[in-house]
């Protein structure tokens, strides 16, 4: 109680020892004062505890004050990068939390670099890695072919690539932490993971969205191809493939880099990459937002002779005040409001004092800050003449280790004649573009049938269309199941799993049908074929695309289609591959709906382009099956379905359109002749009493519809008799069913089924 707050005198009996946290306690050698002892035992533990408690404080906020300090600093010069971060907190949390983060950047190889994309690239790489991270360069060199560059010629392509790597490692860029990965060996190398990935996304994204993105091929919207709307999908798939944390690239390439975050949220995906957009260097003539590698003097080249840069130098653009300056497209170009747009304060800004303690002299001046040295320019206090000739110079001895490398070292200086001739046209012939996927299909002639994109529910009808297809066909016959096509639009959630479900019942409906018909067709799964050989399967879609207009794409879609996901384009011009492969060599005739037709016609005009024999087309048109008019009730009331039981036949069949003696739409008569054709009876009896003239038997279907139009057969004996008779025939079909594989199809699809349902409540 309160006593322990007075002085405590020792008895006799008592002696002092040391207590836990370095003081003293008394002990109580007599047993009167083994109370007292306790609680004086519990204080001082207690006031241990509190000290200790104390001390482990103070040392977490020392730790955490020494780690955010450890941080700080990486962060503020990985931000130095950017003109703009999206966002600050997130690259906050992503240098406290993973020391080792991936930067990265891709370049299309398409010529000779500039000082924007050799030195300052440089620059902020250096930057990147210093703070610890690992930077991957994405050699794009299918991107440059779908671009048109270097003639579409992938070889010379891959040899501007070496030539701006050599560049690099002769600039000063830290290559200890940099990696280059070419996007042609590393696409084929994980072809399934990487157009998995592009294809979920081309699904997830309008085209209005995608073509926000062309400014990343400076290209304008009207005059866009099929594979300029491929490249942005493609650009994006970059970043997730390479598990980058930082998009490290320019503001010219912001909107693609922003369609990825834009792709995490439709994917329900958390972590989001952090986008660091750098500055772009203003060209050297006014007016101009960026270098332009078709116009020399708008840029210094990295190999530039010395008297090459001093001319461009002396002749570039070089305000002091603010000047009207006509618009041009390159909008989006900065982020930073820049009234003066001077091209030789941004080199000097940007190439120069972005290095690690740079110092400028002109003349005896020495600026230590760009802000003194531009405050200077303007003010009139530092001659234009002289602030060009110390640029000048500076540039130079930039330059020079480059300059000789090129001039000295073997390999190097053959590159460099190479692109230096293709730039001024020489050697270049735009290519044609016979590469395709090589299918092992022989050398015979092809009857192949396209299967219908998979959806929540295989309508029996469905089954029957291919049937009929397959049945008309003549030569080697090809079931062409187009699963990757699925996912590129989207069809069945673009769930690999569906997909495979709907496909896998759609097989076990064909073959419970049509046994021996089916033992003569070869089964093609489109993912398959393609992972046989991927490099050459893309390669000639990026060719379809480069020769395919968006209008052309509009026009090979059914004519109740529009033309709104990116994946739409992906999936018509993996088509165009579909069909060159198949064409390769041999005759082929495309048994089609007439949903398909206008996709084999355009298909055809590709592969005779490419010096193929054009495809024939054939179509096959198979009678509608549905209960009710169009537009009448849903789908899945209004269709039988492969997985439809007993009670879901009759409910169906009871619920028909029949309207006595209305033989013009009367989908139970179609049905009659559908079960006989597929299900192959015999006859199809009318269960009736007696009374009412007993049983009705059809062999011809012209008999019965005479009868049905005459009132001689009514739709309360039509109806119930087709269920019973549907239900006998479907026996077999139901049996396989049961099988593992296909109830896991049936699940698969049924949930899919649910969650559009609760999406449209």
């Amino acid at each position: 109680g309160s006593s322990l707050l007075r002085p405590f005198r020792p008895a006799a009996g008592q002696r002092k020892v040391p207590g836990a946290s370095g003081g003293a306690v008394w002990r109580l050698e007599a047993s009167c004062g083994l109370a007292v002892a306790a609680t004086l035992r519990r204080a001082e533990s207690r006031r241990s505890r509190r000290l200790s408690q104390r001390a482990t404080a103070v040392e977490e906020v020392s730790t955490t004050a020494t780690e955010e300090s450890g941080s700080s600093w990486k962060y503020d010069l990985i931000r130095s990068v950017g003109e703009e971060c999206q966002t600050e907190a997130e690259l906050r949390k992503l240098v406290e939390k993973k020391p080792d983060f991936v930067c990265y950047d891709g370049f299309e190889p398409s010529g000779r670099m500039h000082i924007a994309q050799g030195v300052y690239k440089s620059v902020c790489v250096n930057k990147c890695t210093k703070a610890g991270g690992q930077f991957i360069f994405w050699v794009a060199d299918w991107f440059a072919l779908m671009n048109d560059k270097m003639g579409g010629d992938i070889e010379k392509i891959r040899t501007v690539g070496k030539y701006l790597i050599e560049v690099w490692k002769v600039i000063g860029m830290d290559m200890s932490k940099v990696k280059f990965l070419w996007s042609s060996d590393e696409i084929s190398r994980r072809a399934e993971e990487y157009w998995g990935q592009a294809l979920d996304i081309g699904s997830r994204t309008t085209l209005a969205r995608v073509k926000k993105c062309c400014q990343i091929m400076g290209r304008g919207e009207d005059s866009l191809t099929a594979a300029q709307i491929l490249y942005p999908l493609m650009q994006c798939t970059d970043i997730f493939f390479l598990k980058a944390d930082i998009c490290q690239l320019g503001v010219d390439q912001r909107k693609v880099n922003m369609l990825a975050r834009d792709y995490c949220d439709a994917a329900g995906r958390k972590l989001k990459p952090v986008i660091l957009s750098h500055h772009m260097l203003y060209g050297l003539k006014k007016g101009q937002a960026k270098m332009s590698k078709s116009d020399p003097d708008s840029a210094i080249f990295m190999e530039d002779a010395a008297e090459d840069v001093t001319r461009k130098i002396l002749n570039a653009y070089c305000p002091s005040a603010p000047e009207d300056q006509e618009a041009t497209s390159q909008e989006g170009m900065s982020l930073v409001e820049d009234a003066l747009k001077n091209p030789c304060l941004d080199y000097i800004q940007y190439t120069l004092f972005s290095r690690e303690d740079f110092r400028f002299q002109v003349g005896e001046q020495v600026y230590e800050s760009f802000q003194d040295l531009k405050d200077d320019f303007v003010q009139g206090k530092l001659e234009e003449a002289l602030l060009k000739e110390s640029l000048a110079n500076e540039v130079n001895s930039l330059l020079e280790p480059v300059r000789r490398h090129f001039e000295e070292d073997a390999e190097a200086k053959e590159l460099l004649e190479k692109v230096s001739a293709w730039r001024r046209g020489e050697d270049i012939v735009i290519k044609s573009f016979p590469t395709h996927l090589g299918l092992d299909l022989g050398a015979e002639a092809l009857a192949v049938v396209f299967a219908p994109l998979p959806s929540e529910l295989l309508r029996l009808s469905d089954v029957f269309q291919v049937l009929e297809s397959l049945r008309s066909a003549e030569g080697k016959r090809v079931l062409w199941l187009q699963d990757w096509s699925a996912k590129a639009v989207g069809a069945a959630g673009g769930s690999v799993d569906c997909v495979k479900g709907f496909y896998q019942l759609l097989l076990h409906g064909l073959n419970a049908l049509d046994p021996e018909l089916m033992s003569e067709v070869t089964v093609q799964w489109q993912g398959e074929a393609i992972l046989s050989g991927p490099s050459d399967y893309w390669t000639s879609v990026i060719n379809a695309g480069r020769q395919c207009s968006l209008e052309a794409i509009r026009g090979a879609l059914a004519a109740d289609e529009e033309l709104e996901i990116a994946g739409q384009v992906v999936a018509t011009i993996m088509h165009l591959g579909d069909v060159l492969a198949l064409v390769g060599g041999r005759e082929v005739v495309l048994y089609a709906t007439s949903r398909q037709r206008n996709m084999h016609d355009l298909a055809a005009k590709h592969a005779e382009a490419c010096g193929f024999a054009a495809p024939e087309i054939q179509v096959v048109d198979a009678t509608s099956l549905r209960l009710q008019a169009d537009g009448e009730g849903l789908e899945v009331d209004t269709q039988i379905l492969l997985t439809d039981s007993e009670m879901d036949i009759n409910r169906k069949f009871k619920k028909a359109f029949c309207e006595p003696g209305n033989v013009d739409f009367c989908p139970p008569v179609n049905w009659v002749q559908a079960l006989l054709t597929n299900f192959q009876l015999k006859d199809f009896v009318v269960s009736r009493k007696e009374q009412n003239g007993g049983d009705l038997r059809y062999d011809d279907l012209q008999k019965l519809r005479e009868d049905f139009g005459a009132e001689v057969l009514h739709p309360g004996d039509l109806k119930p008799s087709l269920a019973k008779t549907m239900n006998s025939a479907m026996a077999k079909l139901r049996e396989g069913l049961k099988s593992k594989d296909l109830k896991t199809a049936q699940k698969k699809l049924a949930n899919y089924a649910k969650s559009l349902k609760k999406k449209q409540k």
